[in-house]
């Protein structure tokens, strides 16, 4: 009896239902679907994404009213799908071969015909060899491959198809002389298994695995007499755990076989399923947004990588550790000197930086640790590394920010260093939840969580020294005087924001904004009411006030400027 061939169920659950759906059309009509089953097959590139109307359509001859009409579907999934798609709805369709136009092949005739094993021909029934049902002869119902199905593999995997020719069966002559060989290269010591049976096999002309059966054969029924120091197996843990390190290292892939007697394939599967372990245990969180979802976001999104210069103008700041007292004016002295970011580019960095986790935490989900993709696990890393690279030109751009918030708080006895650190991880954990759609800075958002971080602090610690306060004074004074030149240009564009707002927003928008950021009264910013209050004013709850100003803010970031949207919300 032919073997059977274990079939996976249909990754894509519109296709499974359609199945089911055509197991009762009526046979005619089944037949005609079937047939466009097959040829859609032979249509899709693997590399490719389909719509499923397209699926639908190609099969049915009529369009999907389903949801599903606009969703994609990847090449080698829909391929691996149709296969069994085809397989299962031929069950009911067996037709004598007699019947038929061209010749059918049996499991078995097609194995003597390549001169495989039945084997070979249910991996090929794996991958793009197409059977269907036929009674047979004997009465039984049977997959048979048509001729036609089977000239359309040969063309579409000649190397697979010689390939399997060459894997033959070895008299028991040349088994011995397999054997010998192997044992004399072994006895060097010079070589790996995987080289010393390429040699073999490039010398006798056999295929490679058929080599290595043989050996690993003959080690099984003979473990007293082995021809190898060692066997392959698998490795332990804590080697694969060495491995990996020498390789992070930097060390060679040569010097990897060597040292752990492996062939290059084995050690870059190694290597590879730990990358991808690593990958799954990390923790991957972004902001998500209808923006970021939707299909052909990417060319919506800040294209990559950032490129441009860096926040600290090639001088690098460490937001993370402890800093001496000795580097605290240096430190001071590159915050004064980084350039902050406008609104524009703060709005195109987060776009990109949660963007790129989004894409990596996808692309993750694709991984499959039992047959893991080296290209695959690149393109995540990449990801990672450019949203990481981000993050920091973010930070950067914002560590006076911590400056400025520690230094209020000294006067409580807390160590100006310890809040600059604890400020600098508050602010950090900031740029992970910032949701820049909201329409309000980053600095609003990242100042709440440096003032809840220090609301946790106690007061034990010492007070500032007198070469640190000189130098906080000194970097505190030139962001007075930058902000005191600026108080001219808010005053005159008070009045333009003011007029603005009152055209563009309802009068209860109008009130929630005014109030909310402080545009009551003869200057900028001088009455200012919380949420809260104006909740209360409008006998509705914060959470509504926050609705109407995120409604309004959109509302005003379509008709203001950049420099107006930016003297609006600070």
């Amino acid at each position: 009896m032919p073997p059977r061939v274990t079939m996976r169920k249909m990754k894509n659950q519109d296709l499974a239902q359609l199945l089911m759906q055509l197991r009762f059309t009526p046979e005619k009509k089944r037949k005609r679907q079937l047939d466009a089953a097959e040829r859609l097959f032979w249509l899709i590139e693997q590399d490719r994404e389909y719509p499923f109307d397209f699926v639908h359509f190609s099969i049915t001859g009529f369009h999907t009213k389903s949801q599903a009409q606009h969703e994609l579907v990847k090449g080698d999934e829909l391929r691996d799908d149709l296969r069994i798609f085809i397989s299962k709805l031929t069950g009911r369709l067996a037709r004598p071969v007699t019947e038929q136009e061209q010749k059918v092949y049996t499991v078995e005739e097609l194995a003597e015909l390549f001169d495989v094993s039945r084997k070979t021909i249910d991996r090929w029934r794996k991958r793009d060899l197409i059977g269907r049902k036929y009674i047979f002869a004997d009465g039984l119902r049977r997959f048979g491959f048509p001729q036609s199905t089977v000239d359309k593999f040969i063309k579409g995997h000649p190397d697979l198809v010689a390939k399997a020719r060459s894997f033959k069966r070895l008299t028991s002559g040349q088994k011995r002389q397999v054997i010998e060989q192997a044992r004399r290269l072994a006895s060097k010591g010079t070589l790996s298994r995987h080289q010393i049976i390429s040699r073999i096999s490039a010398k006798t002309g056999k295929a490679h695995e058929t080599v290595r059966l043989t050996l690993a054969r003959y080690e099984k029924s003979h473990p007293d007499r082995r021809v190898f120091r060692k066997p392959p197996g698998v490795m332990d843990p804590a080697q694969a755990g060495e491995l990996y390190r020498l390789y992070r290292q930097g060390t060679s892939v040569k010097e990897l076989m060597r040292r752990f007697d492996r062939s290059r394939s084995s050690i870059y599967r190694i290597v590879n399923r730990r990358r991808a372990k690593a990958l799954l245990a990390r923790k991957i969180e972004f902001v998500g947004s209808d923006e970021l979802f939707k299909q052909g976001a990417e060319g919506s999104i800040p294209a990559g990588p950032i490129d441009a210069e860096e926040p600290s103008a090639g001088r690098h700041i460490e937001p993370f550790a402890l800093l001496g007292e000795h580097l605290l004016p240096e430190y001071l002295q590159v915050l004064k000197d980084t350039p902050v970011l406008d609104r524009e580019r703060e709005i195109e960095l987060f776009h990109r930086y949660n963007y790129l986790k989004y894409k990596a935490w996808k692309t993750r989900a694709e991984i499959n640790l039992s047959n893991v993709s080296s290209t695959r696990l690149t393109e995540i890393e990449d990801y990672l590394a450019e949203a990481e690279r981000i993050r920091k030109m973010i930070v950067e751009a914002n560590l006076r920010l911590v400056v400025g918030i520690a230094s209020k708080h000294t006067i409580t006895g807390a160590n100006f260093l310890d809040l600059v650190s604890k400020g600098n991880y508050a602010l950090i954990k900031a740029v992970e939840e910032f949701d820049c759609a909201r329409g309000v800075r980053f600095s609003k958002r990242a100042s709440l969580n440096i003032a809840k971080e220090y609301a946790r602090v106690s007061g034990k610690s010492t007070e500032l020294s007198r070469e640190r306060a000189a130098s906080l004074a000194s970097i505190q004074r030139g962001l007075r005087s930058t902000a005191a030149a600026d108080v001219g240009a808010i005053e005159r564009a008070r009045q333009s924001l003011t007029h603005v707002i009152k055209n563009e927003l309802n009068e209860r928008e109008q009130y929630v904004v005014l109030n909310h950021f402080g545009l009551v009264g003869s200057r900028v910013r001088k009455k200012r009411k919380t949420l809260k209050q104006i909740g209360d004013d409008l006998s509705v709850t914060k959470e509504r006030v926050r609705q109407i100003e995120l409604a309004a803010l959109q509302k005003l970031r379509r008709c203001l400027s950049s420099q107006e949207f930016d003297l609006l919300t600070g």
